[in-house]
């Protein structure tokens, strides 16, 4: 997807940025402590009543602009921490919202935020989005910003949109305008196709990235800021090899063939290495590779089997699944392999740990009673809780604010094999919120991407 877009804030001053992909003028409003908040670090909080009306706009601008605000109004909502209300209780006539709301008619109907914007063509072609951020019980504006683009980024420019509003009412970064790779699953049991695909966080724009001839797993992203490049692993020549694949310009290049492997590698956080496990015999130990020298270093050295690594965000320490405590259970140790030590302690079994971006929280799968379940624990292993439970849940991947997970689940097939079905969702740290992410085929082995502006 080519990202071209200019941003301009309605107030504050300008700077310019020049990137590779994204180029243009962008203008960022001062930070401002809004005194519309909500806390979404404490407990499970009320959604907050929030209107949005549809973007203005003449003739075909007018149907963008409805298209805006609906991905704006999905995106806030499904992340459960917004509750759009219903256009229909609306007061005030949208057309007249070009200036400053009234803001008694939205109180009326409980909002406590409102959104406002319009969408004009421009002689080139290109698309004038503009919105405003309004604190309707305080009477003000928050944030406001005018965004030029090209017509088929009106998507991607929706959901930097939600982020902004995501942002400035929570005072966390937002996750809407990333983008998930993922295995794409389809035929029988016995025979089943994988696929290496890409969407966009709320299942949109869905793209199939390889042919099915060779199976494909375990796709992983690059974490620098704005990548499109990933790992995955793939047994095209009957041997796994790890590719690394770049989606905007679908080149990709072996990084090396690697019997024994089973998992795709994970990249350090300044995506200069990556750490991957490799079975020999009956064990696996825990490898790194530079990937500017190819150089692999072996960094642990037990008897047992040693797998499922992912760095700290600060990429100063791993944490790893183990089985040398006689069941699989998560361990943590510096990035050079000191320092092992287990810190899963509960029942069960815990396996493929992974990191949280903001370095505060372990996700983890574990297999108890017959179940399997995604959950969390801090990396000296206190505080666990499980945020979903199934009959195989498995692979999580973390939302680049830390604040929300994405995994799949397999039902169970009944006595004629029907209703094996492998499906993805998402969950937020409460376990109060979780949804489908509703995919045209099965699919499987999440990683989600950071935000791409």
């Amino acid at each position: 997807m080519k990202r071209d877009f200019w941003r301009v804030s309605f107030r504050g001053r300008c700077a310019f940025f020049l990137g590779a992909i994204l180029c243009g003028l962008v203008c960022a409003a001062p930070e401002a402590r809004a005194d519309l908040t909500l806390d979404i670090t404490k407990g499970n909080p009320q959604p907050m009543p929030i209107a949005l009306p549809n973007f203005l706009g003449q003739g075909n601008d007018g149907q963008v602009g409805a298209q805006v605000t609906q991905v704006v109004s999905a995106d806030l909502e499904r992340s459960g921490l917004f509750k759009p209300l219903d256009q229909r209780a609306f007061i005030q006539d949208p057309a007249a919202l070009a200036g400053t709301p009234r803001f008694a008619d939205w109180k009326l109907i409980n909002a406590q935020a409102l959104v406002t914007g319009a969408v004009t063509a421009q002689p080139d072609g290109r698309l004038k989005i503009d919105f405003r951020l309004w604190d309707v019980l305080g009477g003000t504006q928050i944030a406001g910003f005018s965004y030029n683009t090209i017509a088929q980024n009106w998507r991607e420019i929706s959901h930097i949109i939600a982020d902004e509003i995501y942002k400035r009412i929570t005072g966390e970064q937002g996750y809407f305008n990333t983008r998930v790779v993922y295995i794409a699953e389809s035929g029988p049991a016995q025979r089943r196709v994988k696929r290496l695909a890409i969407m966009d966080q709320d299942g949109f724009n869905n793209k199939i990235l390889t042919d099915g001839r060779a199976l494909v797993l375990t796709p992983r992203f690059s974490p620098a800021a704005g990548s499109q490049e990933i790992t995955y692993l793939s047994y095209a020549q009957g041997v796994p090899q790890v590719f690394l694949f770049n989606i905007d310009t679908r080149q990709q290049e072996v990084l090396g063939q690697f019997p024994g492997m089973t998992f795709a590698p994970r990249f350090s956080p300044d995506g200069n290495k990556i750490v991957f496990s490799l079975s020999g015999g009956a064990n696996s130990q825990i490898y790194t590779q530079d990937l500017r020298t190819r150089k692999v270093t072996q960094i642990t050295t037990s008897a047992a089997i040693d797998t499922s690594p992912s760095y700290s965000p600060d990429g100063s320490q791993i944490t790893f699944e183990s089985d040398r405590g006689g069941t699989q259970q998560v361990y943590v140790m510096n990035a050079d392999g000191s320092n092992q030590h287990r810190i899963s302690f509960g029942s069960g079994r815990y396996a493929t740990p992974v990191w949280s971006p903001r370095g505060d929280l372990i996700a983890f799968t574990k297999q108890e009673g017959g179940n399997f379940s995604i959950g969390v624990m801090q990396p000296d292993g206190q505080r666990e809780r499980i945020l979903s439970t199934g009959f195989l849940v498995e692979g999580p991947t973390w939302a680049p604010n830390g604040r929300v997970l994405m995994y799949f689940k397999q039902n169970p097939s009944d006595a004629a094999g029907r209703g094996d079905s492998t499906r993805l969702y998402s969950v937020d740290l409460t376990g109060q919120n979780e949804r489908e992410v509703v995919t045209p085929q099965d699919g499987s082995d999440p990683a989600w991407s950071p935000l791409l502006q």
